[in-house]
């Protein structure tokens, strides 16, 4: 998977980096990292940001983030380069939430929309943050909402108070195994991404009760040399140039190969809580979304499963599960939610008896990771949904070029970073069993 968060305070030697996870693909751009997770705020907290909204604030009690400068953002420029737009080198605008959350990466998202909504966030004109004691000073601060526009040199300021959040730290120290677990993940890496393969079932990022997460795991393994640590970013999935799937799915579509173009629409199921992804056909709905898929057929098997290769050309919520289900008619295996009437009768496969049994015998995985398991040979199989492809554009050429004295950037020719992920255990097992039964 990969993700993205901005910059602390950037340095002028050290290059954005972006960090990537391939099971499901996300990209990220890179941010000091602290590797705390927050647990909880204290309930003085709160009650103090409650009493200086009503006018009990003392004068002067300010933290002064550091001054604002937009960095280079690599995964904009990314975006930019792989949907064929010359990129300007400067990133999406950074809001003043964006900002806090950028600096003060510790504290829970509801606290710091706590303080933007009790309008406890201040700007300070005098852009310099000295003599916040003075009168004179006092005056020179504004209100800021959480969707203002951060300029270059702009400084915020937070009530002093925000130092009494809770935090527990976790303070890994991993085991020689763990360590080797961590680093074999490691798929590729430059000046400005990393690319990892994320195992199943292990969080993309931290959060409360959450002791191990890919973002934390890798913000401390694959710092390196670097002075910045990566961190993972969500919103990166449709920056990509291409991207192929794997998946095993029940049944045999009409034809080897071809074109899903299905809209897609989210619908509330009668229960009033439940939504779920569906096609819409013939109809003028302006919630749905025109997706875009094209798929293969790999290898059929005689006991009823095909492997297919997906290439989704947009990047809709579910898109390749549900144009398995639905427009095929072949859903994912352990898809239950969009392929729940394939599985009511499910029987697990037989285990073949070339195969070791050894390799049904559960083992102590790192970190407490269940990565056996979930084949065709359970009651309960995992969902058989894998990215094993992902090309990139050279986001550290680009960034090159960028900050280089020269001009004209030319970008054509930009070369290109494929990216190519292991099929995670219980896939792979599947592979094996179907390949070894006749």
């Amino acid at each position: 998977m990969f993700g993205r968060v901005g910059l602390g305070r950037r340095r002028p030697s050290s290059r954005p980096r972006v960090l990537a996870t391939t099971l499901e693909l996300l990209v990220a751009a890179l941010q000091r990292n602290s590797c705390t997770t927050t647990v909880a705020a204290s309930s003085s907290y709160s009650s103090a940001l409650e009493e200086e909204a009503g006018g009990g604030q003392q004068k002067g009690r300010w933290l002064t983030l550091p001054p604002f400068a937009p960095p280079v953002d690599a995964s904009s420029v990314g975006k930019a380069i792989a949907r064929g737009r010359r990129p300007a080198g400067d990133g999406e605008p950074t809001t003043a939430l964006k900002w806090v959350r950028r600096c003060c990466s510790h504290l829970p998202m509801s606290l710091v929309q706590k303080l933007f909504r009790l309008r406890q966030v201040r700007r300070d004109l005098t852009k310099n943050g000295s003599n916040m004691d003075s009168h004179s000073a006092q005056q020179q601060l504004r209100r800021v909402s959480a969707k203002d526009v951060m300029m270059p040199g702009d400084v915020i300021l937070l009530p002093v108070t925000v130092q009494n959040v809770a935090t527990k730290k976790y303070d890994y120290s991993e085991s020689e195994k763990e360590i080797s677990f961590i680093h074999s993940l490691e798929l590729y890496k430059d000046s400005a991404i990393i690319a990892v393969n994320k195992p199943p079932g292990m969080p993309v990022q931290g959060g409360v009760g959450i002791k191990y997460s890919m973002d934390a795991l890798a913000a401390k393994s694959f710092k390196y040399d670097f002075p910045e640590s990566p961190r993972l970013d969500i919103k990166t999935t449709r920056r990509t140039l291409q991207r192929k799937y794997l998946a095993l799915v029940i049944g045999t579509p009409k034809h080897s190969k071809g074109l899903i173009s299905a809209p897609l629409a989210k619908i509330v199921l009668e229960d009033g809580k439940s939504e779920r992804i569906t096609i819409v056909m013939g109809t003028k709905s302006t919630s749905s979304h025109h997706a875009l898929t094209e798929y293969r057929v790999i290898r059929s098997s005689a006991h009823g499963f095909t492997w297919l290769e997906l290439c989704p050309l947009t990047g809709r919520k579910h898109q390749l599960r549900v144009h398995c289900a639905e427009a095929l008619g072949t859903p994912i295996v352990g898809d239950y939610k969009y392929g729940w009437y394939a599985h009511r009768k499910w029987e697990p496969m037989p285990w073949p008896e070339s195969m070791s049994e050894d390799e049904k015998l559960p083992k102590k995985r790192p970190f407490g990771l269940d990565l056996d398991g979930g084949s065709i040979a359970e009651k309960q199989p995992y969902l058989h949904l894998h990215c094993k492809q992902m090309i990139l554009p050279n986001i550290s050429a680009a960034l090159c070029q960028l900050q280089s004295s020269a001009v004209d950037h030319d970008f054509s020719k930009l070369e290109k970073i494929n990216l190519v992920a292991p099929l995670p255990l219980h896939m792979q097992e599947s592979w094996d069993i179907l390949s070894c039964l006749p």
